[in-house]
């Protein structure tokens, strides 16, 4: 494969080899999680306590503070990066609050191997992980899927944003909303530190978008045992783009408690998100070519589209220490959410930019109840050290859905020049808006087995496991409430891991892993075995990779290779079966910490190759996937500047090459850089610790289309946000 770097990429590459050379008078520094960080800055809040109610707690903070040295594996619990044969980054609060990041999707804007697009159809957050999508249906929260809202989920409740890169049926379990091929996303809650927290923080940004936010943190009792951590966040207003409103509400309660050989914690929330007039995804008709990117703060929506959810949720975890080597757990959960919308996206006819749409409104309304148990052990055969986890989980949704289509009237309008149309009424439906029925349930249910086996000191590490998911799924008529589609399969997803360390501070790896999707029934009339439910889709992943800590910066490489079945019906046969193939192949570089005094680093660079392989008939073999680029590039950097106390400075540069919205790869997305600067400076005001923070994203204003889709295997359009001026204040009582 040949490969052109662009600028961002060899601005990178220069950031990989500066540190490089760095690293030796680095390492011989003191490393702790925060101490480059804390030469500029005044003294901030660190929460130490647990927020998976385990004796270690997390993983600390890398130097810097914006990532940490580790995070979850599955049930096999939280792991230093360099002892995991996998490739994982866990992005700290402290970077969430220096970014203004007020989403999942804006955290993991630093992300080479991620990135953002929507749901089809709707305003739903979703994520390309090593180019394959993942829903935010597939969030987990604190190691329990489907608890978060689906569409948004605010970054103000998050201790950390836990990213795992590649399939993970074996170590999370089968992903309810089919993802978990790429990758997975989990999410921590916070937890009261060891030190009182009362926080405050105000802000506002370009469009009329106000923000009001309290963190509140204590420990109560003997020795401090019990901590209670209140959330609260408020935010509304327009947005940069024309017309656009935004409205949230979310309060989250985290309760902990530290016995003598046990420890709990619980979580319970509620956030309310609503969108008036949203700017829709845009799709391009056949034959046509990809329309250059309208102006960033144009809306092409109409007015009376809006998008509303509103979702409670909870979790309950424990964790028993039955001897010194044996540790037991369990966690539950639940959710219940609501949504409605009023959708409407464009499609693009002529060159002119002239489009259509068809109004769809849906409701819906989900309850999820999940649950896993599990326990850990560690043993010696010999001169061999074993750490055994065992886990069984258990996860069940019904969803209650219903929509109304606009069929006989299409709304016109323009993309570059937006006409106002009148609403056209809803001429098709399938059920009660106002009262929707259950269309479908979810029950999956596994259980795991799992020994790392540890040589020479720890310095050869093998992993062995398997889980057996069983999927079921039953579908039910929009209108007659009947059945319609029943699945019940089974499957056996393996891994093998493996680690070396030639040195201390050098991890080698590799591993093979699956993911696992639910097989579709066949629908198609013409097909020979219509009926039928095809077993479940195993991906298959080989991946080897190295990663170094050089004390003060650390670095990762990645090789990897992703297949994921697909079926489609055989043109001579007329034999529906799992016969395609989607191959993605890439190779990811990473780099973070702090590589000098008052310097911090946080990139990487992705190189992907998604192509399609036996495709029907043969038309789109070797044609790259729809919406996986070929080139990401991310990279950022803080400077704390010498001399102003408390002054920060910082920038970042995010690099997509071209991708491709439709399967025959003649409509081509252009490739886009967008550039963010900030600053903050934290200072004493009264005696209270004031901090400031300032952004300007999209900093030139660049017109792009940000994203083309890829859910369904259909193209859409996300056109990127303009230019916006974020600002806040925080005030330490």
């Amino acid at each position: 494969m040949q490969y052109r770097l662009t600028p961002i990429a060899t601005a990178l590459a220069v950031a990989f080899i500066v540190p490089l050379a760095c690293s030796h008078t680095a390492k011989a520094q003191t490393t702790t999680g925060k101490d480059a960080k804390a030469d500029q800055a005044l003294p901030s809040i660190t929460v130490n306590a647990s927020a998976d109610a385990s004796a270690n707690g997390l993983p600390e903070a890398y130097a810097g503070g914006q990532v940490a040295r580790g995070g979850r594996v599955g049930f096999l619990g939280n792991q230093d990066f360099l002892d995991t044969p996998f490739s994982s980054t866990s992005y700290t609060q402290d970077l969430i609050k220096d970014q203004q990041a007020h989403s999942v999707g804006e955290v993991l804007l630093n992300d080479p191997s991620i990135r953002v697009t929507r749901g089809f159809g709707n305003y739903q957050e979703a994520y390309m992980i090593r180019g394959f999508m993942a829903n935010s249906d597939d969030l987990a929260y604190n190691g329990l899927y489907g608890l978060l809202p689906r569409q948004y989920v605010a970054s103000e409740m998050l201790e950390r944003v836990e990213v795992f890169r590649g399939a993970s049926a074996f170590l999370n379990g089968a992903a309810p909303g089919d993802g978990g091929i790429g990758g997975t996303i989990n999410l921590l809650p916070k937890r009261a530190s060891s030190d009182p927290i009362t926080q405050a923080t105000m802000g506002y940004e370009t469009g009329g978008q106000v923000y009001f936010a309290t963190d509140i943190g204590r420990r109560f009792g003997p020795d401090d045992r019990l901590g209670i951590r209140v959330n609260a966040v408020r935010r509304e207003g327009g947005t940069a783009v024309n017309g656009e409103n935004r409205e949230l509400g979310m309060l989250t309660v985290g309760l902990d408690y530290r016995g003598n050989s046990f420890r709990l914690s619980a979580d319970v929330g509620y956030q309310e998100h609503n969108l008036k007039n949203p700017r829709p995804s845009v799709r391009v008709a056949a034959g046509l070519a990809v329309p250059s990117a309208p102006s960033a703060a144009t809306n092409f929506g109409q007015p009376w589209l809006y998008s509303n959810e509103r979702d409670v949720f909870g979790t309950l975890r424990g964790e028993w220490d039955l001897s010194d080597s044996v540790t037991a757990w369990a966690a539950l959960g639940t959710r219940y959410g609501t949504e409605r919308n009023v959708l409407a996206g464009p499609t693009v006819t002529d060159t002119a930019g002239d489009t259509t749409a068809n109004r769809f409104d849906n409701a819906r309304r989900d309850t999820v109840r999940t649950g896993e148990a599990g326990i850990r052990g560690k043993f010696k055969t010999g001169v061999i050290s074993h750490a055994v986890s065992a886990t069984a989980s258990s996860y069940w949704q019904d969803s209650r859905n219903a929509y109304a289509m606009s069929l006989g009237t299409a709304t016109t309008s323009n993309l570059y020049s937006p006409v106002t149309a009148t609403q056209p009424a809803l001429d098709f439906f399938g059920g009660d808006l106002a009262d929707p029925r259950t269309t479908t349930k979810t029950q999956l249910s596994s259980f795991a087995l799992a020994d790392t086996l540890s040589f020479y000191d720890d310095r050869i590490a093998v992993t062995l496991g398997a889980r057996h998911q069983t999927v079921k799924n039953n579908s039910y008529d929009y209108n007659t409430h009947l059945e319609t589609d029943h699945y019940d399969k089974s499957a056996i997803t393996p891994v093998v891991g493996l680690v070396i360390k030639p040195l201390k501070d050098l991890s080698l790896y590799a591993n093979y892993i699956e993911g696992l999707q639910k097989g579709k029934q066949v629908t198609s009339s013409t097909a020979v075995n219509f009926g039928q439910v095809l077993s479940p889709y195993k991906s298959k992943q080989k991946e080897i990779g190295a990663k170094y800590d050089a004390g003060k910066i650390g670095f990762g490489v990645a090789l990897f290779t992703t297949t994921q079945p697909s079926a489609y019906e055989d043109t001579v046969t007329h034999i529906e079966s799992t016969n395609g193939e989607q191959r993605n192949r890439g190779a990811e570089f990473s780099v973070f910490g702090a590589p000098m005094r008052g310097v911090r680093v946080l990139g990487g660079l992705t190189f992907l190759r998604a192509k399609l392989e036996n495709t029907n008939g043969g038309l789109n073999n070797g044609h790259y996937a729809i919406g996986v680029p070929k080139t990401q590039a991310n990279i950022g950097a803080e400077w704390d500047i010498p001399g102003v106390k408390g002054l920060t400075l910082n920038g970042r540069a995010i690099h997509t090459s071209t991708q491709y919205l439709d399967s025959a790869n003649l409509q081509e997305v252009p490739s886009w850089t967008r550039y963010d600067i900030g600053a903050r400076y934290a200072t004493q005001i009264g005696g209270r610790v004031v901090t400031l923070r300032g952004a300007i994203e999209n900093l030139t204003n660049k017109n792009y289309w940000e994203s083309a889709g890829g859910a369904s295997n259909v193209g859409y359009l996300v056109l990127g946000t303009p230019r916006t001026y974020v600002m806040s204040a925080s005030v330490d009582f």
